[in-house]
């Protein structure tokens, strides 16, 4: 099922479209180094196989998974050896490039700056954290994308020709509610759709029909893609926190199912629930914390499916609730001034004075206890090191609670300000 030419092959027309740049290249013969970034069955493979043929270049393939510094100095001798002999370049593709470290990928890196190499590198994971920047800088990265249902479906429609033209009159059929389960359940990956026609095939009888409930019992735990830990999974608990702090509801229990559908684990998923109550909601309605607290404590104790629709609830719940990021901000802010400002000395008058030598030190002098104050408010006190001035990090915002919160600040703030005023006059 291979692809014989560019036309052959499924997928990726944004970059092998009449008229791309990849395409183009290949067609002039102006081979560089490339890095292909996709997931699981979209055709990273066969696409390396496939520039070798059109260019007529020597192809050598190495598993990143298996293979070493060893494994990459037999091919630089490979490579040597052919273009001494023929002048034919070699293309060395390596699969999960991202699973060699740094010292191997450094290995590689002057044979493919002096030619010596076309490097191909197939990564489902994200360059840019995955891979040195020596290498990323001397190969173009290609992402590479999930096949759409038209791929798919010209991908199956030639499937199916091929057994036929194996199978002479004996031609194996497809449903059509058959023919559309199998290409939801591909999700994208032409490995997947392959696989599964196969095992069905082997299923049926020769000439038969593939229906609906046969595919049905073999896709029973059918899961999306989703890489624990990889890129897909952070790419879907980002999308649930924007759609949470967009107040999109409806979003956020789409990315929450899609993860829950994908394996991911549901604690996960109400622990950071907990960390979008206190980054996105915060003071705006407090209430959201505790509710979000009690829906991962109803995850563990209960598991699923009662603990995901409490989580499902919190979620919705933050998604719906007054948006305020500024308790965020503030904390963000006080710990880039304690960063930048050192072990600054606590003030003599906000320590504590539990033995005689301190009280004799000045400890604790000058305390103004607040509840013996009116409003139970020092005005005026300073609760900062000496050596900085008062800093306002908390700006509450005007939705939720943090409504009232500001206007009780705000008539504080008035009663320094008093007060400020007072010690000057007094002076």
């Amino acid at each position: 099922m291979r692809p014989r030419n560019l036309d052959e092959y499924a997928g990726q027309s944004h970059l092998l479209g009449a008229g791309r740049p990849l395409r183009t290249a290949l067609e002039q013969g102006a081979l560089h180094s490339m890095i292909f970034w996709g997931p699981p069955g979209v055709g990273k493979t066969t696409l390396a196989r496939l520039i070798a043929t059109v260019t007529d270049a020597h192809f050598e393939t190495l598993s990143a998974v298996l293979a070493g510094v060893k494994d990459i100095r037999q091919a630089v001798d490979i490579a040597r050896q052919n273009y001494a002999a023929n002048g034919r370049r070699t293309i060395l593709f390596v699969d999960e490039v991202h699973r060699f470290n740094k010292a191997q990928q450094d290995a590689f890196l002057p044979y493919v700056e002096d030619g010596t190499l076309l490097f191909i590198g197939a990564t489902t994971e994200n360059p840019s954290f995955e891979l040195n920047n020596a290498l990323l800088s001397r190969a173009r990265v290609y992402v590479l994308k999930g096949l759409d249902e038209e791929a798919l479906s010209g991908l199956l429609d030639r499937a199916l020709e091929d057994m036929e033209r194996g199978l002479g009159a004996l031609q194996l059929q497809l449903s059509p509610q058959a023919r559309q389960l199998l290409l939801d359940a591909s999700d994208g990956d032409a490995r997947r759709l392959l696989n599964l026609l196969e095992i069905a095939a082997d299923l049926v009888e020769q000439g038969g029909v593939i229906e609906v409930e046969l595919l049905g019992e073999l896709l029973s735990d059918n899961r999306r893609r989703f890489d624990k830990g990889g890129e897909a999974f952070y790419d879907q608990i980002s999308a649930l926190h924007k759609s949470v702090r967009g107040s999109n509801p409806d979003a956020a229990l789409y990315w929450f199912a899609r993860m829950l559908d994908g394996g991911c684990d549901p604690l996960y998923i109400a622990r950071r629930v907990v960390r979008m109550a206190s980054e996105d909601i915060g003071n705006a309605d407090p209430r959201a914390l505790t509710l979000c607290l009690n829906a991962w404590d109803v995850q563990e104790r209960l598991g699923s499916p009662e603990g995901e629709l409490a989580v499902a609830q919190a979620i919705t719940y933050l998604a719906c609730a007054p948006k305020s990021n500024a308790v965020y901000n503030a904390f963000n802010s006080a710990m880039r001034d304690v960063a930048g400002q050192g072990s600054l000395e606590v003030p003599l008058h906000l320590r504590n004075a539990p033995t005689k030598l301190m009280k004799e030190l000045g400890y604790s002098d000058g305390y103004r206890y607040a509840h013996d104050e009116p409003e139970a408010y020092a005005a005026g006190e300073d609760y900062f090191p000496e050596v900085i001035e008062p800093r306002q990090y908390y700006q509450p915002v005007p939705r939720g609670l943090e409504l009232k919160i500001a206007q009780k600040l705000q008539h504080l703030r008035a009663l320094d300000a008093a007060s400020s005023r007072q010690r000057r006059s007094d002076d």
